[in-house]
């Protein structure tokens, strides 16, 4: 009402401006008096005529005036209301509770003759639910489909003028305004489906680039007659090429066993969908060689430039070579995907590398005073083996040598009591994270063993410490790495971090000498890992445990180390007794572990002793621990557990891997492994 008025009054103002000018008119006669009076008369004379004829005009033509204007606002107010009604944008009106009011023709089209009006929105379009309509003054904006086309809809609340006179406007609080019955929601529809369809299309037609790396080249051509050798090089190209070809994707060698390609990403959901059977189309080829050709690809997706995306590329061949090759990994940004890992690692029968590794870790052991070794959360023996092969080598170096170890479990004591209180070495051979922390400076080498994961360290509060980090690790790589390493070196293949740190104490030179305390440390890491040289026992593991043996391990005095006591005997038989055989090849047991030191161990031990079950592909043993749900995973060869327990947010190798589980119980975590198994099963993934 207050607008209405203000409206009228400067409607009042502007019709009687022509009265208001007689004042003007009054200064300038009474100036005429001044100079002469009869003009002054005169003047005088037609300034009444004046005021006579503008107070008339404003008397006998102000409603004249108003009708003029009340006609003016209607056709207008039609005019709008056309305009409205006939917009080419669609667009409706509903009540508070979602209720359509009302909408114009292209809105009325779009439902093709359907009753709508005073129909709640979300009957009509489902997407538009009660908890989407705005309820304040910031717009709500969703994406529907409508009659096959693509729509975006901006949901806008308003206020209606109140058709009650006695209702009191309070406008300096906004926040209550929005909250009044008055208040309308209008719809807008923007149909964006050919923006959309162009946008498709220009991502589609983005390039994306490729790396192809033949894994076992030189291995693969060694195990056939030279005659054939280049026979099977024909056959894994003509395959690549051919493959290639198919997605119409531009590829060039760049070297004997390594392949670039550009395609457009249009094809990548179907590389995705095939699982990239280029794969196994390789593996396939056998023309009498005894070792099958593999090979790994990676990909860069959704990149800036081309450079990014090329370094994308590169990042996820070296991620899909550190899980041991025989994959496919797209890196899109910070995503990672992965396809295929399903084949055993081949293990390298040269050392070149193991070399070339032991003398680059010797520089950095020199240019350091102290070196601190670390392993992942929950030592093992593995893990500790290898932190005490890298104290034998920081020793012969005379530098000082610290070894991050905050518990020991059951199976770490016994060999970790044979250090501690040892003249042979230091009181402050093993320390804990708040010692470590103040030993890390820039002038200490942080060795990492058995771990290539941030989150799995001991301690990894000392990655932001050190500023020389080196990584010594068997198992495979994932998209979660340690960044800034300035020495990686990671080897799925080899059977432990102990017989990898076992090579490198061959070529690191200085006249090294193990004692026999340390090389029993070695081998039962080596022998707890190969579960008695049963799992991942290559040439190179035998090889590496005769170096031990020949520097005074003890096969005899290890295994009475590593007997079990009764009570862990007997938790051990009661989880094998409770397994439950799911799929007709998985076994699922369930390990109670409340009254020993360390679950985890043992759940790992009744996995390995569930795979003497025949027919047994893969088996899985549930512990609690520390509020968390542990999964020990084994299979021999047949399933990659690697692959599933990724799934679950865990890792390994393809026969031994294992998982962390937080926030639920055994049950959940057992429903969660069989949902995965169930999807895997059915997809032909195991």
């Amino acid at each position: 009402m207050g607008k209405k008025l203000r409206l009228n009054s400067s409607l009042k103002g502007y019709l009687l401006w022509p009265i208001y000018l007689t004042v003007i008119l009054l200064f300038m006669n009474i100036s005429i008096y001044a100079i002469d009076k009869n003009a002054g008369y005169v003047m005088s004379a037609f300034i009444l005529v004046y005021f006579l004829l503008a107070l008339s005009v404003f008397y006998f033509k102000r409603h004249q005036i108003n009708t003029e204007l009340v006609r003016y606002a209607m056709d207008f107010a039609q005019v709008q209301k056309r305009l409205l009604k006939e917009m080419a944008v669609p667009y409706a009106l509903l009540d508070i509770d979602g209720r359509l009011q009302w909408g114009n023709n292209e809105f009325m089209d779009l439902l093709e003759g359907k009753k709508a009006i005073n129909r709640f929105i979300s009957n009509i379009i489902p997407e538009i639910t009660e908890d989407i309509l705005p309820k304040a003054e910031k717009d709500e904006i969703l994406d529907i489909n409508l009659n096959n086309r693509s729509y975006r809809v901006v949901l806008r609340k308003v206020i209606a003028p109140s058709f009650d006179e006695d209702v009191n406007w309070n406008f300096s609080e906004p926040e209550k305004a929005w909250d009044t019955n008055n208040a309308l929601i209008a719809m807008y529809l923007f149909d964006e489906t050919e923006i959309i369809a162009l946008k498709k299309e220009n991502k589609e037609q983005r390039l994306v680039v490729g790396l192809l790396y033949i894994d076992n080249y030189d291995e693969a051509l060694d195990s056939i007659d030279e005659v054939r050798r280049s026979l099977l090089t024909a056959l894994v190209d003509r395959k690549i090429n051919k493959y290639m070809q198919n997605i119409d994707a531009v590829i060039k060698k760049l070297e004997k066993d390594k392949f670039i390609f550009v395609f457009k990403q249009k094809y990548l959901s179907v590389l995705q969908n095939t699982k990239f059977s280029i794969l196994e189309e390789v593996r396939n080829v056998n023309i009498g060689n005894e070792m099958s050709v593999t090979i790994s690809i990676g990909l860069g997706v959704n990149a800036d430039s081309y450079i990014t995306g090329y370094e994308y590329a590169r990042a996820a061949i070296d991620l899909a070579l550190g899980r041991g090759g025989d994959q496919a990994i797209i890196k899109d940004g910070d995503k990672i995907s992965y396809y295929g890992g399903k084949s055993i690692q081949v293990e390298k029968t040269t050392r070149v590398k193991a070399r070339v590794k032991a003398h680059a870790f010797r520089e950095f052991v020199e240019g350091k005073d102290k070196i601190v070794v670390m392993g992942h959360a929950i030592g093992d023996v593995d893990s500790f083996g290898a932190a005490i092969g890298v104290y034998r080598i920081g020793k012969t170096f005379n530098k000082k040598v610290h070894i991050v170890i905050n518990e020991i479990t059951t199976a770490l004591r016994p060999m970790i009591n044979r250090f501690i209180d040892n003249p042979d070495y230091e009181d402050d051979l093993f320390i804990q994270n708040e010692q470590a922390k103040e030993v890390v400076d820039a002038n200490t080498l942080l060795v990492i063993v058995d771990v290539n994961r941030p989150s799995l360290l001991e301690c990894k509060e000392l990655l932001h410490y050190a500023r020389t980090i080196i990584i010594f690790d068997h198992h495979r790589q994932t998209d979660e790495a340690i960044d800034n390493a300035a020495l990686s070196y990671i080897e799925p293949y080899a059977s432990s971090t102990c017989e990898m740190i076992a090579e490198i104490l061959q070529y690191i030179g200085g006249n090294l000498k193990l004692r026999s305390v340390e090389a029993d440390a070695l081998y039962a890491g080596i022998m707890i890992d190969t579960n008695n040289f049963l799992t991942k026992a290559g040439v190179r593991t035998f090889e590496a445990a005769a170096y031990l043996r020949r520097n005074g391990a003890d096969v005899t005095r290890l295994r009475k180390i590593f007997r079990s006591d009764f009570l862990e005997f007997k938790i051990k038989a009661d989880a094998i007794s409770s397994t439950e055989v799911y799929l007709d090849y998985y076994a699922i047991a369930v390990c109670a572990g409340a009254d020993v030191d360390s679950p985890t161990v043992l759940g790992a031990q009744v996995a390995n002793d569930l795979l003497n079950i025949a027919n047994m592909k893969a088996s899985f043993v549930f512990t609690e621990f520390n509020n968390k749900i542990y999964i020990s995973a084994r299979s021999i060869d047949e399933v990659n557990v690697q692959v599933i327990m990724e799934k679950l947010g865990g890792g390994g190798h393809l026969s031994v891997a294992g998982s962390q589980l937080e926030n639920c119980t055994i049950e959940e975590a057992i429903i969660m492994l069989k949902e995965v198994l169930d999807t895997m099963v059915k997809e032909g993934e195991i």
